[in-house]
């Protein structure tokens, strides 16, 4: 985010695209290859210039290594100080092009992973929890600074069989730390969350989980819902989908009014055979 707050951006970059409809009917058809479903997510949160894009891609448009990841004609690399996304897209179904460069400095660096359910076949942990970022776009005119956030998710199975509901959040404290909540949920489990503070000496703090707070239905009607020691309030809705909200949302912890990240993933949802015959409207493929 902006330090005016005025622009967002989030990307993510995918080996075996969890979202992928295609990479979901290769895996029925025998052991998919998730280096044949490689996608660059890309999402502008700029009134009147907001775009999205998410074109997946083969194998022979993808090459990858420790200090590059080349996803058709955007990449990320690492130079050891600074991750540089440069950014060649076209959204989908409307062709707007995406073009420029991101740069993001973290300004600690963690190594902490931990399994999110039970089997320990997925995976989760930020990478640079509070870095600063560099937005230089020439399609859609957009240049700022502002604090950003990197992680990593790997898993060795398809989302559907660890996962039904979470709700996840991570928010900047004035002292510099983030704090997240991840709020997994399943029919007749109790819920796991975890409820983390990562600080700028490097260090991981267990924190108690506060409570969970109601939010209004998405105009998807999707439940979610925030870890909160008081009432939550909407402040911005950044996407709304069948399956999958995320929006940016005021609330307290510890006496600090905070504004966080927050994002729902209905697993059902993505799953079902509706919303698999909508995604490719969205999300192209160039095999």
């Amino acid at each position: 985010m902006s330090d005016d707050g005025q622009h967002g951006i989030t990307l993510i970059a995918f080996v075996g695209s969890v979202f992928s409809p295609y990479y979901a009917w290769a895996r029925k058809r025998g052991r998919a290859d998730p280096d044949n479903h490689c996608a660059l997510n890309v999402a502008i949160y700029s009134k009147g210039r907001g775009r999205w894009a998410m074109t997946e891609r083969g194998r022979r448009h993808c090459a990858r290594s420790a200090q590059e990841f080349r996803i058709g004609p955007s990449q990320l690399s690492w130079d050891g100080d600074c991750l540089s996304i440069d950014i060649d897209e076209v959204c989908a179904p409307l062709p707007r092009r995406i073009r420029g460069r991101i740069k993001l400095w973290p300004q600690q660096l963690f190594t902490y992973a931990t399994p999110l359910e039970a089997s320990g076949r997925h995976r989760w942990g930020p990478l640079a929890p509070a870095s600063r970022i560099e937005v230089d776009l020439q399609e859609p005119g957009l240049q700022w600074q502002g604090h950003a956030y990197l992680d990593s998710n790997e898993g060795d199975e398809p989302i559907d069989r660890g996962f039904h509901t979470w709700d996840w959040s991570r928010a900047r404290t004035r002292d510099g730390s983030t704090l997240v909540f991840y709020d997994m949920q399943t029919p007749g489990a109790d819920d796991h969350v975890l409820s983390l503070r990562f600080t700028p000496r490097g260090t991981v703090e267990n924190i108690e989980a506060p409570a969970a707070q109601g939010l209004p239905k998405t105009g998807w009607l999707m439940n979610r819902r925030m870890r909160s020691d008081s009432e939550v309030q909407l402040h911005e809705q950044l996407e709304d989908t069948p399956f999958y909200q995320r929006a940016l949302l005021q609330f307290d912890h510890a006496g600090e009014p905070l504004l966080a990240f927050h994002e729902t993933l209905s697993v059902p949802r993505l799953v079902s055979p509706v919303v698999q015959a909508m995604l490719p409207w969205r999300m192209p493929r160039r095999a």
